[in-house]
């Protein structure tokens, strides 16, 4: 059906521009009367005009059914490329090789006057072809004069002479890019690339003028003041050593935009920015298996809690490329909830998002939506994951992360969801936070459900995301914005980190490799000291750390850990089909055990007994480090206290 609608797309495409057809009509006429003459050695006294006549349009109509069959007409000419060639070389082939099999078939029938001489088919093949392509390589020139002269007598814009560095695939798009307009900002004088076999050639009529070693000299001979970061799938160590080089030298360092930024629409080749933390991490870009995610999400009802927030909202937009039938918005943040509405209506297309304003925790309204509009996937990423808040409020990380994911998990098995995908966290790994125990609970009480529902339910767990709301890179930017010093809570604190794109990517992956009740972990690549992240932002800023903008050390924070983990111990990781995602084998809770413990939290909840809580997440979390808190508890004042002390008895946490 889709190939289908795009042939009469092009069909009216074609229509619209009659003076295109014309021309290439003429092109293939002219090509195919031209071939004649080779063909007989040029002698104008044998060219049998008639013959000709009667075979042109017949050759005509199967080349132009070649050409159409292949695409060649919803080629924008203005922007035709080297690789739009293969769309005609596959028509030529594909129009010879019918004439030349006719040209046999028909030599024993009554229509022997449509057999072409294999000669004439052979030499117009390569004259029509090359003549189409011919025709377009100089509507491009034209095109391309025409914007760089635009306006020339009008202004002349003051454009920055910079210097590339990376003569590859990204340097070569972004210097064809500039060069042919007359709105660039930049003007290229030269490229760097560290191959020095490069040196010396050119790129669109720019020359590499040598390596990073030379950026010096260049910038002094040239009145370099800026450079532009082009390279291919750049490693942050590498980024970090031309950052530093630039930064000896006063120089200005941008970057072109990340393959995932380009590929989702948000910037072009050559919109450079500056240099982000996110460059210096060097992350590889993640390749997803987008046949098994069509599989698993076109044409599906797709339902996101948290909708609004940082992965809930790259979520939204990750999914609506894969075409499902509906995206449901679900977040409780009216202004949250506006903001991705708004973007879904303005850049998703055929996909239809409907903003739902709800709790996850209401069960009356969650149980509507489902009954509503009857959602095929669940993605849970509604969370309170905020780690020191939830210290001072317990009750609400269980009610949040507990009890509303079961409830949603309950949900999706009623109403015949096919697969759950929790998101989870590498906090919920071997546990001293009480958010953290939260989210492991979530992962237990999915797990369980597996054996109750016919659901898919599985969870993902990854680490820190840079940029999510309340993380620390946005709240070193707004130090350093308002000239405060940049606050680390420990000089030996290190965290995994992932870009927002990266993460919900990996989601959606897991999410459509999940075989029930697995607990996949990302790939967090290599932890990061937080001190270095905060030294990298401020170099970034343009500014000198502990210079121009103080570092100061707050201490670590009830519930935090100097290092996070990726496995509890004992637990195995199995790898899968993706090279960033594995599985967790992890020991699952008995229905009975859930079903205990949750009713012992919800007791806890009536009560408003946040201590009660902290006992509870101890006793059903051995891995977890808050026995250790109860332990200290126990011994150094809750032993009057009956109930408290009858607990850690239970736990023997009062032996001593």
């Amino acid at each position: 059906m889709m190939q289908e609608t795009n042939a009469y797309r092009e069909f009216f495409w074609l229509l619209r521009r009659p003076a295109q057809f014309l021309l290439d009509l003429g092109v293939l006429c002219a090509a195919f009367f031209m071939a004649f003459l080779p063909a007989i050695n040029i002698a104008y006294s044998e060219f049998n005009y008639q013959s000709a006549l009667n075979q042109i349009a017949f050759v005509v109509l199967i080349q132009f059914s070649a050409l159409y069959l292949f695409g060649a007409y919803s080629i924008i000419w203005r922007y035709v490329s080297l690789i739009d060639v293969k769309v005609f070389l596959k028509a030529a082939l594909l129009s010879g090789s019918i004439l030349l099999t006719l040209r046999f078939l028909l030599a024993f029938s009554e229509f022997r006057i449509w057999q072409v001489p294999i000669s004439v088919i052979l030499i117009d093949t390569v004259l029509a072809f090359g003549g189409l392509l011919a025709v377009r390589v100089v509507r491009r020139t034209v095109y391309e004069f025409a914007e760089k002269n635009k306006g020339i007598n009008f202004r002349r814009i003051a454009r920055e002479p910079v210097l590339l560095i990376g003569a590859g695939r990204i340097g070569a798009s972004i210097a064809k890019e500039m060069v042919g307009r007359a709105d660039a900002q930049l003007e290229i004088r030269g490229f760097v690339d560290d191959d020095s076999r490069k040196t010396g050639g050119s790129l669109n009529g720019i020359k590499v003028l040598g390596t990073t070693d030379d950026i010096a000299r260049l910038a002094t001979e040239m009145n370099i003041k800026q450079v532009v970061i082009a390279i291919d799938n750049p490693q942050g160590k590498e980024i970090r050593r031309i950052l530093d080089l630039c930064s000896s030298m006063s120089l200005k360092a941008q970057i072109v935009p990340s393959l995932n930024e380009i590929a989702h629409g948000r910037v072009s080749v050559s919109r450079v920015r500056d240099v982000e933390i996110q460059d210096l991490l060097g992350r590889d870009p993640v390749e997803l298996n987008n046949e098994n995610l069509h599989d698993f999400l076109s044409n599906k009802t797709v339902l996101v809690t948290g909708a609004g927030g940082s992965i809930g909202s790259e979520l939204v937009r990750q999914i609506a490329d894969y075409l499902p039938r509906s995206i449901l918005l679900v977040e409780r943040s009216e202004f949250l909830l506006f903001e991705i509405n708004r973007e879904a209506a303005a850049g998703f297309g055929r996909t239809e998002c409907i903003p739902l304003m709800a709790d996850v925790g209401d069960e009356r309204r969650m149980r509507e939506i489902f009954a509503r509009y009857k959602p095929n996937v669940v993605f849970h990423a509604a969370a309170h994951k905020h780690v020191p808040l939830m210290e001072a409020n317990t009750l609400e990380a269980v009610k949040n992360n507990v009890f509303a994911t079961g409830l949603l998990g309950e949900l999706s098995g009623e109403f015949l969801v096919s697969d759950f995908v929790l998101v989870s966290t590498d906090k919920a790994v071997n546990p001293t936070s009480i958010m953290g125990a939260s989210k492991r609970v979530a992962e237990i009480v999915v797990q369980t459900l597996n054996d109750k529902y016919s659901t898919n339910y599985v969870a993902v767990r990854f680490g820190n995301v840079l940029g999510s709301a309340g993380s620390v890179v946005p709240i070193f930017r707004e130090q350093i914005r308002n000239g405060e010093s940049v606050t680390v809570t420990h000089k030996d604190m290190m965290r995994y980190f992932m870009t927002i794109p990266e993460a919900s990517q990996l989601v959606l992956q897991a999410g459509a490799l999940g075989a029930r009740g697995e607990i996949f972990v990302l790939d967090m690549g290599r932890p990061v000291r937080i001190l270095d992240l905060a030294e990298d932002m401020i170099r970034l800023s343009g500014l000198i750390p502990y210079e121009d903008v103080d570092i100061r050390f707050t201490g670590m924070r009830k519930g935090e850990k100097l290092f996070e983990e990726l496995e509890i111990k004992g637990e195995d990781l199995v790898r899968t089909k993706h090279p960033k995602i594995f599985i967790g084998k992890i020991a699952a809770y008995s229905s009975e055990e859930v079903g205990q413990m949750l009713n012992e939290f919800q007791r806890a909840v009536e009560d408003n007994d946040e201590e009660r809580i902290r006992w509870i997440f101890a006793d059903y979390l051995p891995e977890s480090n808050l026995g250790v808190e109860k332990k200290m508890a126990a011994v150094n004042g809750h032993k009057k206290d009956e109930k408290y002390f009858a607990h850690a008895s239970n736990l023997g946490l009062a032996e001593k």
